[in-house]
């Protein structure tokens, strides 16, 4: 009985062993795919993660490879604009595996995959940034060039089984030979537009200066005639009065303005030599002539 027992041990130790060698089965996890070859001929594709059975190896291999998103960062690069400028740019992929049993046939590994993605990704890269110029390349219309770029690339990506999602530019810098010329280049056309701008503002200055001057001296011109006449009113109403004046009382009006003439002319500095029978004296010399009010 023991030794039956002993045999039958031995059977199943056996048979585990066998079986934890040959492993009939394998486990996907949620990031991951697989595909089963049969004696080297793929018999299935399999993407649901978890406890998965196979006939014992080398009857069955599994191949398994991440269906998440992957990202292949390509070293910096020279290309060269439609304006002839040398760009080097630095940019990157993200991709994922959508055919694995394709991947397979084709480029095997993620190694192989990511070098035929960044040569078809250059390629493409090349040929658009060569359509366009530098300036459209840092400005705003670079997001249109990419996604030509990506677009392209993924449909030749498809032959290996390989979705790519994205390709970007993460700097584009110029050679370092040429950043000092572009600097010069840029330096001097920002000088020329400052010129340019002082030039126009010089000009406008010089006309607003003109309208200014020409609407000053028209309001000069406007109140020297408005003064002038309020002037010639005035002396013509100071003539009425004197006029009128003189006419109610030619004698004291004689009188007044010989005082006046008296206040003007007889000063400390001021010297005449007359004769006494000089008409201006004649207040002076009979002051009964004085007229009475």
């Amino acid at each position: 009985m023991t030794k039956k027992w002993s045999t039958r041990l031995i059977v199943i130790l056996i048979i585990i062993a066998v079986v934890v060698i040959t492993r009939p089965w394998y486990i996907l996890d949620e990031t991951e795919q697989a595909v089963i070859l049969q004696l080297g001929k793929p018999v299935a594709t399999i993407k649901e993660s978890g406890l998965h059975f196979k006939l014992p190896y080398p009857l069955q291999v599994v191949y398994k490879f991440d269906k998440r998103l992957l990202e292949y960062d390509s070293p910096p690069e020279e290309v060269i604009t439609e304006d002839k400028k040398t760009l080097v740019i630095d940019h990157y992929v993200r991709w994922r595996i959508v055919d694995p049993l394709l991947f397979l046939q084709t480029v095997v590994s993620e190694a192989r995959a990511m070098v035929r993605i960044d040569d078809i990704a250059y390629s493409e890269l090349r040929t658009e940034i060569g359509k366009v110029e530098l300036i459209d390349v840092v400005s705003k219309d670079r997001g249109q060039i990419m996604g030509k770029v990506t677009a392209k690339t993924n449909l030749k990506a498809q032959d290996f089984g390989v979705e790519v999602v994205d390709v970007r530019i993460k700097r584009a810098d110029l050679p370092p030979q040429n950043e000092e010329a572009v600097f010069q280049r840029m330096q001097t056309e920002r000088e020329q537009q400052a010129r340019q701008y002082r030039s126009e503002g010089e000009e406008e200055a010089t006309k607003i200066q003109a309208a200014a001057d020409r609407e000053k001296a028209l309001i000069l011109a406007e109140a020297r005639r408005e003064a002038q006449i309020i002037r010639g009113e005035g002396e013509a109403e100071a003539l009425k009065i004197y006029a009128e004046a003189y006419n109610q009382d030619p004698e004291f009006f004689a009188f007044l303005r010989t005082m006046e003439m008296y206040e003007k002319s007889f000063t400390e500095k001021d010297t005449l030599i007359l004769t006494p029978e000089s008409e201006i004296l004649n207040y002076l010399k009979s002051p009964q002539k004085a007229p009475r009010r």
